[in-house]
């Protein structure tokens, strides 16, 4: 069996790019909807393992809020990401237009780790 998840965001097409950016993801599959102005449904993988799926949402979120209360519903786990400079790379790109709940710290289980909800509204937790 194989799990990973799927958001849905406003900007679909942004999202993609950014979360390419933030993890060195490439789009393995792309679904546009009829008129090419959003996905119907996106996988993004990492070294040809699927990551993460994503699609339009259909209905509003507002980001604004959530970023105000740093309201986390669900938070993805982005784990074993190989070093420091791959946490701090997704941390810059994530946090751009997003709010950092946790800068770079360390734990117990993680020398390396950090929270942001990102300009989607999408919760990522990073660690090395």
């Amino acid at each position: 069996m194989k799990n990973y998840t799927q958001v849905y965001v406003k900007n679909s097409f942004e999202a993609a790019d950014v979360y390419c950016r933030a993890f060195g993801a490439q789009i393995t599959l792309e679904m546009k909807n009829n008129d090419g102005t959003a996905y119907e449904h996106c996988v993004l993988s990492v070294n040809g393992e699927g990551f993460l799926a994503l699609a339009e949402a259909r209905n509003p979120c507002d980001v604004a809020f959530v970023h105000k209360m740093k309201w986390e519903t669900m938070t993805f786990n982005a784990f074993e990401m190989g070093s420091e400079e791959a946490v701090r790379n997704a941390l810059d790109v994530l946090s751009d237009g997003g709010v950092v709940l946790e800068p770079i710290h360390e734990l117990p289980w993680s020398s390396c780790c950090a929270t942001v909800i990102d300009k989607f509204g999408v919760c990522w937790w990073v660690s090395i």
